[in-house]
């Protein structure tokens, strides 16, 4: 499989210092997204309270190959240190869409967080999708677990 090109466009009101998307090691599976905040956001930053949500920009837009996706995911420093994390982990950036990259981003954290301009704040994991066909059955195939639901494993 040859490597998709993800093309990029900045918004008007971007800041074009801000690093694109990039993998910071050779091995990651996701590329870091940092805050491209607008100019009247970028000296003092976003905070987050406790529980709070909010959009925050990259200053992008993309476009993605058909027949992927691009996955959003939270950072595991800032879910860790911080408990900042994604409402909707993982987001999906469909091939079609050519809005405004936006994070979700969820403080689950006792302390207020501020985003910085510039900061990392997600990582973009980009992948192949399948589209399944869905046919209405008369029965499903038996399996072992059968119709076991949330926890019917016993393990975890």
């Amino acid at each position: 499989m040859s490597t998709p090109i993800i093309k990029v466009l900045h918004e008007d009101w971007a800041d074009h210092e801000i690093a694109l998307p990039r993998y910071e090691t050779h091995g990651a599976a996701g590329a870091d997204l940092r805050a491209n905040l607008p100019p009247e956001d970028r000296g003092r930053g976003v905070m987050l309270g406790p529980m709070q949500r909010a959009i925050i920009p990259t200053g992008l837009r993309v476009e993605i190959p058909e027949g992927f996706e691009m996955q959003i995911r939270p950072r595991s420093g800032l879910a860790y240190k911080h408990g900042i994390s994604l409402a909707n982990t993982p987001g999906t950036i469909d091939a079609d869409y050519r809005g405004p990259l936006g994070v979700l981003l969820i403080n689950l954290g006792q302390e207020p967080y501020l985003i910085e301009h510039g900061a990392r704040i997600a990582q973009a994991i980009v992948a192949p999708v399948v589209q399944a066909r869905f046919e209405v059955a008369d029965t499903l195939g038996d399996t072992a677990r059968g119709a076991g639901g949330f926890g019917s494993t016993g393990k975890g």
